[in-house]
C-alpha cells in the first residue's frame, strides 16, 4: 500500500495542497454530508501517505473529491480495477434471477463477446446474466443503447410465446420506464406493445392486459402457447416494454414436406400445438408460417 500512498502524496503536491488544506476541505465535505467519517486530520493523511494505511471508504471519497480525480483512478493506485468486477461475478451465484445494471461512466461501452456456456438458451432470460466476457467498444457508437432506462433480454430457444413476431433467439431491448400496460384498439398486431415480464418461472415476452388484480399474459395466436392469468405483482411483474429487437430470419429449418407444396400433418397427435411441433421438428421458417396461416 506504500506506493499508493506516495502516489497520493504526488497528486497533492502537484495541486499545491498542504495537509491543512486537505483537512479544511474534508471538514467542509463532512459538514455537507453530516458525518465526521469524511474528516481527514493531518495525522491520518500522513499515515495514508507514508505508512501504507488504507483510507476508509468515506475518506477515499473525500480524497477523490478534494483532488478532483475520479474514484476509479484512485482505486487503481491500490490495484483495484473496477473493469475487472465482472470477471469476479462467478464468485457469487445468486439463486434468484435479477436484472443487472451496466456501469456507464466510462468513455467506452462494454459489449458481450462471450456467453456463459452453462446458460440454458431454451429459456427466455436476462441477457446481463448470460454474458461471461465483455469487450470494450467506443461509447459514442452506442450512446442511445447505453441509457440507464434500458435493459436487454434474450428470447429462449424454446420460448414461442410471440412467434412468429419474435422468433426464438431474438435479442430484445426493454425500456424500463414504460412499465404501465397500455390497453386500447390496435390497427395491427405490430402496433400493440410487447412487454418483458418476470414471473416466478422466469422471464417472457408477451402482450399484456389487466383484469382486476391479475395480469393476463397474451401470446401470439399462431404460437398455440396458452394464455396465462397471474396475480400482479405477486406472481408477475412487468419489467418494461420491448422497444427494439435484433432477430435473425430464415434460420429456422423447414418441415420435411410429405407432398410438394403441402405441410405435413402431425405424426403423433392431431392436436399438437404449433409451438410443440416447432420444438419437435426444429422449427418453421417465416415464409412457411405465412403459408400455413393463409391455407388454414
Amino acid at each position: 500500500m506504500l506506493p499508493a500512498g506516495l502516489a497520493l502524496r504526488k497528486i497533492r503536491d502537484s495541486l499545491g495542497l498542504t495537509m491543512r488544506d486537505v483537512e479544511n476541505a474534508s471538514a467542509t465535505i463532512a459538514q455537507q454530508h453530516g458525518s465526521q467519517e469524511y474528516l481527514i486530520p493531518p495525522s491520518r493523511l500522513s499515515d495514508i501517505e507514508t505508512k501504507g494505511v488504507v483510507p476508509s471508504v468515506f475518506r477515499f471519497y473525500c480524497l477523490a473529491a478534494i483532488y478532483h480525480r475520479p474514484a476509479r483512478e484512485l482505486l487503481q493506485l491500490y490495484g483495484i480495477d473496477l473493469d475487472e468486477t465482472r470477471a469476479d461475478w462467478d464468485a457469487s451465484r445468486p439463486a434468484k434471477s435479477h436484472l443487472v445494471r451496466l456501469e456507464m461512466e466510462q468513455d467506452v461501452c462494454e459489449m458481450p463477446v462471450k456467453l456463459d456456456p452453462g446458460f440454458d438458451l431454451r429459456e427466455t432470460s436476462d441477457l446481463g446474466r448470460m454474458v461471461q466476457q465483455w469487450g470494450t467498444v467506443p461509447f459514442s457508437l452506442l450512446s442511445q443503447m447505453a441509457s440507464k432506462d434500458y435493459t436487454y433480454g434474450l428470447i429462449g430457444s424454446e420460448d414461442f410465446t410471440m412467434y412468429p413476431i419474435l422468433q426464438p433467439g431474438t435479442f430484445v431491448q426493454v425500456d424500463e420506464s414504460k412499465r404501465v400496460v397500455v390497453e386500447g384498439q390496435w390497427r395491427s398486431e405490430y402496433e400493440r406493445p410487447i412487454y418483458f415480464v418476470e414471473t416466478r418461472e422466469g422471464f417472457t415476452c408477451c402482450w399484456c392486459s389487466f383484469r382486476l388484480n391479475s395480469l393476463i399474459l397474451q401470446p401470439h395466436p399462431l404460437s398455440s402457447v396458452p394464455v396465462r392469468v397471474l396475480k400482479h405483482p405477486q406472481e408477475a411483474e412487468v419489467i418494461g416494454q420491448v422497444v427494439g429487437v435484433a432477430m435473425r430470419i430464415g434460420n429456422l429449418r423447414s418441415y420435411e414436406l410429405q407432398a410438394a407444396g403441402g405441410f405435413p400433418e402431425p405424426k403423433t397427435n392431431a392436436s399438437l400445438s404449433l409451438a410443440e411441433s416447432l420444438k419437435a421438428e426444429a422449427g418453421l421458417d417465416f415464409q412457411s408460417v405465412l403459408r400455413r396461416k393463409t391455407s388454414g
